[in-house]
């Protein structure tokens, strides 16, 4: 065990040299899309093939991505509050660090016959809240007094890095199955927290090694079906947070799947839908309720977590070759919200409450080798209230934009 950690440090830490994702939230905590065009078209991508992110969005899509390498970086830009009610009446309170440059990168290559490879290193997101010391009159937003809580800043910074070599192999003709070991590096830091026996201890980290599955099959000139399965990766525990996460500092990065279909309506048009499952209910740490269990002792397998459920999400992107230079994208995503308002309080922490996503991009052809390929998006704000221990309302939105830069040779 101390030989694979040691091992899977030192290959994520290289990575993470390169590649540090800053925290993020939106189907949950997971982005809403990998890959510049995913996200330009809602984030639709289990059934498509147009670029080297296949060790994430789905393993066997490497069959189809011909020989190329993908770059990409954007900037992420959440806006997360909180309202609660106290004694001096209601007050509001912001989250700083609004601002994240998030980089991404992918290779895939054509082996021999149907062996393909590649490699895909991203960020599976997080969370980052940090809010300040003190409100107008003295006192710790969260708290009804200043005693009830910790002191100086309150929040927590979550990120999570995974690199995942991909090998694909074509069974038969347009249909292909995918694996992809996930080799996964996660940091944690919160602070404001001593009333519950939390000290600003500082950052800690964690590895852990998981799967992808992924199956893509061609039914014609028109139609592609994708699917892709990861089951719940074990990581290694926080130590420094052992008095805060259920399973004395475990949190691991919870199941999730996702099934997609592609249609290509007409030569310049293509038509893609995607389903997919994130199972956070089966990490305690992130599933266990907040107040339910708050008298079983925070760090205990019954203690309390973020009472989040299992979210859906709907993804429905378009694509128009609108010539040979230009490709048009636009997409919609639609998922579950995880907080429900038992557990709001707790969530000021962890506010990923954002349902819905519109989102545009485009892909211009530098040459028959090159393309750069840019994208946006809006989370629309949507809140949640509850009204224990104290009366309060969470909310967060959402914008990002970034460039990719694309070469196949």
């Amino acid at each position: 065990m101390n030989v694979r950690m040691h091992v899977l440090r030192g290959a994520t830490l290289l990575a993470l040299s390169a590649v540090l994702p800053p925290a993020q939230a939106t189907n949950g905590y997971f982005p809403h899309g990998f890959g510049l065009k995913a996200k330009g078209m809602g984030g639709t991508a289990v059934a498509q093939s147009h670029d080297a992110f296949g060790g994430v969005n789905n393993p066997a899509s490497v069959s189809y991505a011909g020989n190329r390498w993908d770059l990409g970086a954007e900037v992420f830009m959440p806006k997360r509050s909180a309202t609660v009610s106290t004694p001096m009446g209601a007050m509001e309170v912001k989250s700083g660090k609004d601002s994240f440059l998030i980089p991404e990168l992918g290779f895939t290559t054509r082996l021999s016959g149907p062996l393909s490879a590649g490699l895909t290193v991203y960020g599976n997101g997080g969370m980052n809240t940090e809010y300040p010391a003190v409100f107008p009159g003295n006192s710790n937003f969260m708290c009804s007094s200043p005693t009830t809580c910790g002191t100086g800043k309150l929040g927590v910074d979550l990120m999570q890095l995974i690199v995942a070599p991909t090998v694909s192999y074509e069974v038969a003709p347009g249909h292909a199955l995918g694996v992809s070991p996930l080799l996964v590096y996660q940091r944690f830091k919160a602070q404001g927290l001593q009333a519950f026996g939390i000290n600003n201890p500082g950052t800690d980290d964690s590895t852990g090694i998981g799967l992808r599955l992924g199956y893509m099959g061609k039914f014609g000139d028109a139609v592609t079906i994708g699917a892709s399965y990861s089951p719940k990766i074990a990581m290694g525990r926080f130590k420094k947070y052992e008095r805060l996460f259920a399973e004395r500092g475990d949190f691991d990065i919870p199941e999730n799947y996702a099934l997609g279909v592609a249609f290509q309506v007409s030569p310049a048009v293509q038509v893609a839908l995607d389903y997919s499952r994130i199972n956070y209910s089966g990490v305690k740490a992130i599933g266990n309720a907040s107040l339910a269990n708050f008298g079983n002792g925070f760090g205990a397998s019954n203690g309390p977590g973020f009472g989040w459920r299992d979210v859906e999400v709907v993804k429905l992107g378009v694509q128009w070759q609108l010539n040979p230079q230009w490709t048009l994208r636009a997409g919609y995503n639609q998922g579950t919200n995880p907080v429900t308002s038992p557990d709001v309080f707790l969530n000021t922490l962890a506010p990923g409450v954002i349902k819905s996503h519109l989102t545009l991009g485009a892909t211009y052809s530098l040459s028959a080798k090159d393309e750069l390929t840019f994208a946006a998006w809006h989370g629309r704000k949507n809140t949640v209230s509850g009204s224990a221990p104290a009366p309060t309302t969470i909310g967060m939105s959402q914008n990002g934009f970034g460039l990719q830069y694309s070469r196949r040779y």
